[in-house]
């Protein structure tokens, strides 16, 4: 309990001053003309003047709070290595006891994990979380439990008490760290990009080697090993292997006594881009769908395309001299014996035999495909009859053979069961998709060659009776395709509604080119954060479950819904950044959560001068645990808080006020009797004299 005096004048307090300099006049003439009672007088116009002031005596019932000391525990990835863990637990063990002993205090923990994505260790944010929801006026102390490498010192608040770091990590601790300087996002297929690398040593290294192996590894595949100097940058040159993206782990070696391998390897995502397509278009002869193939092809800008179309075949004999004509001579032997590998993909578009190529020409499309060509045949009437080029050797890598029949009706090209998992084809156009029977409402077209498909051959859209419309094959390391068709151009003029013949032209061509994202079995990733969608695309009605193998080697097993017809999904938060391998039957995936290297294993070495500079001004310090937990002190505000083996808090003697009570001081009647007593006492003395 706690008692204070307090005034509440019945007059204004200006009014009240002016009574008290007239009181003090009077007394002060009294004094100078030597009256005996003065002093009486005095004490009476002081009673009269308390009676105005009104004096009261203020009560208050008081608890007492106890101080808080705030303890900011590091538990990021950093702090996972070695034997920090231990010593984290151990400092906050002791200093839990420690704050039991000194009494009157409460702990609050707070735990700071790894930020989401890579922004490091957010240490200071949770103390400034913390800070707000405590009252400043009880914090008597803080503490931060930590290795010191924090990433948002810019954001340390003004810290009310004392604070100090409790540092783990030991004198000795040393780290080899890779370093990816600089990795490009895109590169051109076939040209070398250059990364710069760098190995380096950090704390208190051993020193006994001047190099140290370097492994690379693509998409997960075998390593290869170099040696490459520490501490210092190398230029690596690297040809990517396939379009689309490339994953590139660099590593190397854990050495013994180094803090930990999250920081030997690294993964660098790069998408393989072609740099130009080339494709040679040969039309046998002049029809309306000649300019669909051409005009697909020229709109992408990044298509170099090489067009010819026979116009004067050799059996056409008018009596005009060849150099009197306009025309330009065909470049047989240039385009299919010189520069024919130069191409990426060749369209023979109503192309028939009329012995402008020869059979080794043929011969030579025939090899140039099992090497990993790409042929694609848009068939007119004349692959029915005598002058087919499936009469050719292309014929033997062709996924049909004629029947001599060519049917003219109208019909709708519809999917096969494989046509609606296939990537050419699959989902080409939803929102043409009849919930009935008759399949897409798409256009009629009117004219189906009609052909036997080859065994190995995929059929992926019909035509009347379910005749092969669109057939697909791999022939050694390249592929073929025929379009047993010529009457596609109606959907681009748009006829009876039309068709997605743009879109079924445009995947056709790239799935020939070997585009990753149109085959048909395959396994990739597509991250969202730390979110990974897994995508499986087979023409199987059924997939395994996909094993995923975390960056610290665990695994994952998980089930794949079947999303779409052919297309299996899952949606997975990953714990962590890092690199994940996935496997699922034969297909494989490689994908990096996160950047090349985390932020938190930039820096593993322990160091407390960030911290060191931002606690100075609380008056605090820095603490190595490796030299034992210092002990605890109170300390007044504004003196030194940390010494040899010792951090001090400063006590707050904070309360809560739990009642307050207020009479007055003396009534008001006792004031007037004490006055008038005391006016009469000065009157009787001064009569006496």
């Amino acid at each position: 309990m706690t008692e204070t005096i307090l005034f509440d004048p019945l007059l204004p307090l200006p009014f009240l001053w002016a009574a008290c300099a007239i009181a003090a006049l009077f007394v002060i003439l009294a004094v100078w003309r030597g009256l005996a009672g003065w002093w009486l007088r005095g004490l009476a116009a002081i009673a009269l003047l308390l009676a105005v002031a009104n004096p009261s005596l203020q009560q208050e019932e008081r608890e007492p709070l106890t101080d808080i000391v705030i303890a900011v525990v590091d538990e990021s990835a950093s702090q996972r290595v070695a034997d920090r863990p231990d010593q984290t637990q151990t400092a906050l063990d002791d200093l839990r006891a420690a704050i039991d002993r000194r009494g009157n205090t409460d702990l609050r923990v707070v735990r700071v994990g790894d930020d989401d994505g890579d922004g490091g260790t957010l240490l200071m944010q949770a103390m400034s979380e913390a800070l707000a929801e405590e009252p400043l006026g009880r914090i008597a102390g803080l503490v931060l439990i930590t290795d010191g490498r924090v990433h948002d010192i810019a954001a340390t608040p003004d810290m009310p008490a004392p604070a100090h770091v409790l540092l783990t990590g030991q004198p000795d601790d040393w780290d080899r760290r890779l370093i990816v300087r600089n990795a490009p996002a895109f590169a051109i297929l076939g040209e070398p990009v250059s990364l710069t690398l760098r190995l380096e040593d950090q704390g208190a290294a051993p020193g006994t080697a001047d190099t140290a192996p370097l492994e690379i590894a693509v998409d997960g595949g075998p390593p290869s090993r170099f040696e490459v100097p520490l501490g210092e940058d190398v230029e690596l040159p690297i040809t990517l292997p396939h379009g689309g993206m490339n994953v590139l782990q660099f590593s190397t070696p854990v050495v013994e006594g180094e803090l930990t391998d999250r920081n030997n390897a690294a993964v660098v995502q790069i998408n393989g881009v072609r740099d130009r397509l080339s494709v040679l278009l040969v039309s046998g002869e002049p029809h309306p769908g000649e300019r669909t193939w051409r005009n697909l092809l020229k709109s992408d800008s990044a298509v170099d395309l090489v067009h010819f179309t026979i116009l004067r075949p050799p059996e056409k004999q008018d009596g005009v001299p060849v150099d009197e004509l306009s025309l330009i001579a065909f470049p047989t032997r240039e385009l299919f014996i010189e520069k024919i590998e130069e191409f990426d993909l060749i369209v023979f578009d109503r192309y028939r035999r009329r012995g402008i190529l020869p059979s080794i020409y043929f011969e030579n499309v025939v090899n140039y495909v099992q090497n990993g060509g790409a042929v694609l045949v848009s068939a007119g009437p004349e692959f029915a009859g005598a002058e087919s080029i499936h009469r050719s050797p292309l014929g033997f890598i062709l996924p049909g053979a004629p029947t001599a029949r060519v049917v003219e009706e109208g019909f709708r090209p519809g999917l096969t069961y494989i046509g609606e998992r296939h990537p050419v084809t699959a989902a080409l156009d939803p929102s043409a998709i009849n919930p009935g029977e008759d399949g897409p409402d798409w256009g009629r077209w009117f004219r189906l060659i009609d052909v036997i498909a080859e065994p190995e051959a995929t059929v992926v859209m019909t035509g009347p009776d379910e005749r092969p419309l669109l057939l697909l094959d791999r022939v050694g390391e390249g592929r073929v395709a025929l379009l047993a068709s010529d009457q596609s151009w109606l959907w681009d003029r748009g006829y009876e509604g039309g068709g997605p013949q743009l879109e079924l032209l445009r995947r056709l061509a790239h799935w020939m080119m070997k585009e990753p994202e149109l085959e048909e079995e395959s396994l990739w990733v597509e991250p969202a954060g730390q979110t990974m969608r897994i995508i499986r695309r087979t023409l199987d009605e059924t997939v395994p479950e996909v094993s995923v193998i975390g960056p610290d080697g665990s695994e994952t097993i998980l089930t794949l819904e079947e999303v779409s017809p052919g297309r299996f999904e899952t949606l997975w938060e990953a714990p962590e950044i890092g690199l994940y391998r996935l496997t699922n039957g034969e297909e494989e995936a490689v994908i990096a959560l996160g950047p090349a290297a985390p932020k938190e294993f930039e820096q593993t070495i322990a160091d407390g001068t960030l911290l060191g500079e931002a606690v100075a001004a609380s008056g605090g310090s820095v603490n190595a645990l490796s030299d034992g937990m210092p002990s605890l002190r109170d300390v007044d505000p504004g003196r030194p808080a940390s010494g040899r083996g010792w951090i001090g808090f400063t006590p707050r003697d904070a309360y809560l006020t739990a009642d307050i009570s207020i009479r007055p001081f003396l009534p008001a009647w006792a004031l007037l009797l004490i006055a008038s007593a005391l006016i009469l006492g000065a009157w009787l003395r001064e009569g006496r004299r």
